[in-house]
């Protein structure tokens, strides 16, 4: 096991230490109210590997035409149930270690190992929720052909609308999108190009760029990017609201301890928690998804059965740009 020494530290004079580590830089504030509600971050403690939820399916030809010449009987229409599934995902923290004469080289000790390494470890969990959750969703809508909207071209206005347009008289619903920062960027300077600026325009223009109203969050997650062709594309969601869930599911167990027996003393840190992943209108394949999967399982469409009788009642639509 690799364990740090002074040799990995960079000391500096007292005046130019001041306990900054360097952060992820994906912007990950993305749930609840940053969202409108469209992604959501919970807590509740879940037993198992899955959580269910049963629900009535709509029910087909529930009002027919009633034919008042007739006697003969008539068909029962059957209620029927399916239900929501979410995964549980299992995730370690460290094992992180490093030798207390480190922390002593630059007048510190273990207790603001301890601080730091848990804003570190709290960046890396906002990421690992937000990511696996849009990874999620992404894979999900990919595999329905009805909300897909797919642009031989980089992102704009029309693209937006011709992906509301997917959602049809209830595109009301979509409340926010996600998107990668190049059709963000791409966004901004076609609405640069096309000067809406008109006080007749403000309508559409509740954003920066024109996004017809819906805030846009803006995170570089990988899932949203394809490289297989070239260029590369893009995938944008438009949601609506409890789209996505990242509900903390465990209580979350940290360890921090001084390891002797070793030339130096060492403080090691080490944690453990988990967090359910569940989609509206889906739920996960226990066959063939499995429990605890792997990032990539997650990501795979196959392994989000479409529960939803109608398509309006999923997460929401997909556009696809260069």
């Amino acid at each position: 096991m690799a364990t740090g020494t002074a040799a990995n530290f960079k000391i500096y004079h007292e005046e130019f230490y001041g306990g900054v580590f360097e952060s992820l830089q994906q912007n990950v504030q993305i749930f609840n109210e940053a969202s409108r509600g469209a992604l959501v971050l919970t807590s509740e403690m879940l037993k198992g590997d899955y959580e269910k939820e049963s629900f009535l399916t709509a029910l087909a030809g529930v009002i027919a035409r009633r034919d008042t010449t007739s006697t003969a009987d008539a068909t029962a229409i059957l209620m029927a149930m399916e239900e929501l599934i979410s995964v549980k995902l299992n995730r370690r923290v460290g094992p992180i270690e490093q030798t207390l004469d480190a922390w002593r080289k630059v007048a510190s000790d273990q207790q603001e190992m301890s601080f730091v390494i848990g804003q570190m470890v709290g960046q890396h969990k906002a990421t690992d929720y937000a990511n696996t959750l849009v990874a999620a969703i992404n894979a999900a809508l990919s595999g329905q052909a009805a909300v897909n909207h797919t642009v031989a071209g980089t992102m704009n206005h029309l693209a937006l609308v011709q992906g509301l347009a997917k959602f049809g008289d209830r595109a009301s619903k979509i409340i926010a999108w996600v998107m990668h920062s190049k059709p963000y960027f791409d966004l901004v300077g076609q609405s640069i190009t096309d000067k809406i600026v008109n006080v007749a325009d403000v309508a559409i223009y509740e954003g920066t760029p024109a996004t017809l109203g819906r805030p846009v969050i803006v995170t570089d997650s990988a899932s949203l990017i394809d490289t297989a062709p070239t260029p590369d594309t893009y995938a944008t969601l438009g949601l609506v609201a409890g789209a996505g869930i990242a509900k903390e599911s465990e209580s979350q167990d940290i360890i921090g301890e001084v390891v002797t027996g070793k030339n130096n003393l060492i403080f090691r840190i080490q944690g453990e928690h988990a967090f359910n992943v569940g989609l509206k209108g889906f739920k996960w394949d226990v066959t063939n998804g499995g429990a605890n999967p792997l990032d990539a399982a997650v990501a795979t469409a196959s392994n989000w059965d479409k529960v939803a009788t109608d398509n309006k009642d999923l997460p929401g639509v997909r556009i696809v740009t260069q």
